[in-house]
């Protein structure tokens, strides 16, 4: 049986990724360690990009009728009388 490689949860992967974008901020690190720094934070891009695509389309999915009507909109800044 072949284990399917899973994302790390959003959140998990948001923090790790806060946290390298502080260390390269910083400047102090040798090429060679920003560079790994820079491509694991590029694959948590990604991941984090995936898991908003796909938690987009399951709310997409939750607020369509069965007749294909969407639901309701919700309120936003441009709904409010000028």
């Amino acid at each position: 049986m072949t284990a399917k490689k899973r994302s790390p949860d959003f959140e998990v992967a948001l923090a790790e990724l806060e946290k390298l974008v502080e260390k390269l901020e910083r400047g102090d690190l040798p090429l060679e360690e920003s560079l790994r720094l820079f491509e694991r934070g590029v694959r948590l891009t990604r991941d984090c990009q995936q898991a908003l695509t796909a938690a987009q389309a399951k709310v997409s999915q939750l607020t369509v009728t069965p007749e294909g009507e969407e639901l309701v909109d919700f309120e936003s800044d441009d709904d409010e009388p000028a």
